[in-house]
């Protein structure tokens, strides 16, 4: 089997011979054969020891090795070839087929193939990647203890219009991220190559229109009062079991909730006598199922940053930039809870550095799978978590603060307009990156 391609380029090289002085090459002919004189034949013809250098490299299997690099050697497949001379619909070749891709054959066999493309090695995991990703995932978790500052602002009346653009911007960047970045790279797309970006625009475009239309619809005709109700600030907190507790409740809390809350959370503070096991088994359940989500969350938001930043450092960095937007709102509202489910500051303080650590823990997992294989499994799924995150998760709660809050016809165009504002600013930001990471060289 071994000799076979050797045998066929032999095959072709004495047939091209015989019948090169009546040959009439084609452009593509052309070119091929002009590359093999031009490297084995002195002033582009073939001497008695032209034909035995190409004898030679043809019986050893490989090209010599040449100082001249061939500028129309051809890297692709079969299937390649056979489009190239328009022959894709053929299944078998006979003579007349044969004839017409010896000269391309010839050239695969006496030449260097693909000198352009021999740089691309498997992917190296450099100092960058393991640096820009720590740098990443610690700014990530900052971020997230910036909620904990936040929490005496809460009862600010100008809080809800920041905390909404904050979940805007987090929608926008998330469901950016995951349709103009990580499924496409999850699907093998290339943004320059298969030019899928402005398609992608298009499924941000049907989202945002439909959203429009319904807000402006229902500022129009007041029908937000008339179904539904508010799934924010229950009237009651249930005292036996914190399973049905909503964890972002704490986004539109109302300000005698948060007063209550608050009050809660340092009556449970106080007494210092207390030993630290006895204080953890009063902690209700629903502080311990969002710690242990939320490292869950936390790794799954690892591993993403780990593999987008073995694909590029802007690839990452636009990843980073969805996650830490959606980590501001998301883990402000873990801290309410953890506080209202009777933890001390310093506790919600600990266990969310504990859950946060898992954040490192998926960023080497990544960096290594994505190294190592391919990255697409965990592309896919991080695209379909942002997704989630994006429309099921902060869409409710963005549209849910603007109705509780919502009274004359200029508060409402405030929250629409912040709103939009926080969607487009998110969106722009990661198609920005997409668009022009080629062009941008971070060193």
């Amino acid at each position: 089997m071994h000799d076979f391609p050797i045998l066929c380029a032999a095959l072709c090289l004495g047939f091209l011979l015989s019948k090169a002085p009546g040959f009439k090459a084609e452009t593509l002919h052309h070119d091929f054969l002009q590359d093999i004189l031009t490297v084995y034949g002195q002033d582009r013809l073939l001497d008695i020891n032209g034909i035995n250098t190409l004898l030679e490299t043809v019986s050893q299997g490989k090209p010599a090795e040449l100082d001249i690099i061939n500028a129309h050697a051809q890297c692709g497949s079969a299937e390649e070839i056979l489009a190239l001379y328009g022959l894709s619909n053929q299944t078998h070749l006979d003579k007349g087929h044969l004839r017409t891709i010896c000269p391309t054959l010839l050239n695969r066999a006496l030449l260097p193939p693909c000198p352009l493309q021999a740089a691309e090695p498997k992917i190296h995991i450099g100092s960058q990647v393991w640096g820009y990703g720590f740098l990443a995932v610690t700014i990530i978790n900052l971020a997230s203890f910036l909620g904990l500052a936040l929490i005496p602002f809460t009862k600010k009346p100008y809080f809800p219009k920041v905390l909404t653009y904050f979940i805007g911007l987090a929608i926008g960047t998330l469901f950016s991220n995951s349709v103009l970045q990580l499924i496409p790279e999850a699907l093998g797309f290339d943004p320059k190559a298969d030019n899928y970006v402005m398609k992608a625009v298009g499924i941000f475009g049907g989202f945002y229109l439909l959203f429009f239309t319904e807000r402006i619809l229902k500022m129009v005709l007041k029908t937000d009062h008339e179904h539904g109700h508010s799934h924010f600030s229950p009237p009651e907190v249930p005292q036996q079991n914190g399973a049905a507790v909503i964890a972002i409740t704490s986004f539109s809390i109302s300000n005698s909730d948060k007063s209550s809350m608050t009050s809660e959370a340092t009556v449970e503070q106080t007494p210092p006598s207390r030993g630290c096991c006895a204080r953890l088994a009063s902690v209700k359940t629903l502080a311990w199922m969002i710690t242990l989500s939320d490292a869950l969350h936390n790794f799954i938001d690892g591993l993403a940053i780990g593999a987008s930043f073995t694909v590029s450092i802007l690839t990452g960095f636009s990843t980073s930039i969805a996650i830490v937007c959606e980590e501001f709102p998301h883990e402000l509202g873990d801290f309410v809870i953890l506080l209202n489910s009777g933890m001390s500051i310093r506790q919600a303080v600990l266990f969310n550095l504990l859950s946060a650590m898992s954040c490192y823990v998926g960023l080497v997992l990544g960096i290594l799978l994505g190294s190592t294989f391919a990255p697409n499994v965990i592309f896919a799924l991080a695209g379909g978590m942002f997704l989630y995150i994006a429309l099921a998760d902060m869409f409710p709660e963005m549209n849910a603060i603007a109705k509780e809050h919502r009274g004359n016809i200029k508060t409402d165009v405030a929250f629409f307009i912040i709103q939009n504002a926080g969607l487009l600013t998110g969106f722009s930001v990661i198609l920005l990156i997409t668009m022009f990471a080629g062009d941008i060289n971070l060193g």
